[in-house]
């Protein structure tokens, strides 16, 4: 299969199968046409997976398609963005039929739910390897960033975390228990938190999802906004599978992993108790933001400790 029946077989199909209005133009022509309402500003981020580094060899394409986008599509939550649309370039080794198949119907599946219209990309022959790119769109002047937070903010996660992260022990696992399918799960399919996220535009004075461990993306916070933080390890929430699994090391999980996917906020404490019930069924408060720099997490009554980092690409491991 050459490259333009490769396309016309297995992506041109995704095209208009997500209606949002944005998308004026999409895959066929040199470019994309995309539409920005009156009053807002375009929001955009690329993220890259690389077999070996972000998922295993082997990965089930399906899988592979619904977390590359759920990665990106993340980052628009964590600005309170609106999803537009998406670009993907892929690298294949080969123009094999049913991983392609199965890569696709992952896409259609992740762009169906995530309300991402497919816009047009690349292919090319390489190392797997594929890069996305998403588009949103936010009130002008209203984007969330990681620059806003205070001291005397409330820090705040959403859903539980750790999960992900506790599920590389388990991808080889033949016949996973049920607490391994619940965390495996998670690693497959991460839900990104967009409706969330838009709803916290202008709420929120700062943002940021979880994507390298929750140390490492609250500290880029706290060095964007030139704070402090302190964090107390008891409030920080954890899936009944995960405690089950991992027992007191699930909490360094949640600590320290990545891919999670959720969010970590700071917003203003007179705000937090005036939000409505629907953010704040969802999240989570852990702590608080500090005028001193240094970022702190309280392990027992009247003791903190300063906590190692998260996943980093040239100091982490593969």
């Amino acid at each position: 299969m050459g490259e333009f029946e490769l396309i016309q077989k297995h992506f041109l199909p995704l095209a208009g199968s997500v209606s949002n209005g944005a998308l004026v133009l999409g895959p066929g022509d040199d470019c994309a046409i995309q539409r920005i309402p009156a009053g807002h500003d375009l929001v955009f981020s690329i993220d890259t997976m690389v077999e070996g580094i972000h998922f295993p060899a082997s990965y089930p394409p399906e899988y592979l398609a619904w977390r590359a986008l759920a990665a990106a599509a993340s980052d628009l939550a964590a600005m309170g963005a609106a999803p537009a649309c998406f670009t993907l370039a892929l690298t294949l080794p080969a123009a094999d039929d049913d991983w392609l198949t199965g890569f696709a119907r992952g896409l259609a599946d992740a762009s169906h739910i995530f309300r991402l219209a497919l816009a047009g990309g690349d292919t090319t022959r390489g190392p797997l390897s594929l890069s996305v790119q998403v588009h949103g769109t936010v009130a002008e002047g209203r984007g969330l960033r990681r620059s806003g937070a205070r001291a005397g903010d409330l820090i705040c996660v959403s859903g539980t975390l750790g999960d992900a992260g506790a599920a590389l022990d388990y991808l080889e696992e033949a016949q996973p228990t049920d607490d391994m399918a619940q965390v495996l799960e998670r690693y497959h399919h991460p839900s990104p938190r967009l409706e969330l996220g838009e709803s916290l535009s202008g709420l929120a004075t700062a943002a940021i999802d979880i994507s390298d461990g929750l140390m490492a993306d609250l500290g880029h916070i706290l060095e964007a906004s030139g704070a402090g933080a302190t964090i107390d390890q008891a409030l920080i929430p954890l899936s009944p599978a995960l405690s089950r699994l991992k027992g007191a090391r699930a909490v360094d999980y949640a600590l320290h992993a990545g891919d999670d996917y959720e969010l970590c906020v700071t917003v203003p404490e007179a705000i937090w108790q005036v939000a409505s019930d629907a953010i704040r069924s969802q999240m989570t408060v852990i702590g608080t933001v500090n005028q001193d720099a240094g970022l702190h997490i309280k392990d027992s009554p009247g003791h903190t400790d300063r906590p190692t980092t998260g996943f980093d690409h040239f100091r982490s491991k593969a």
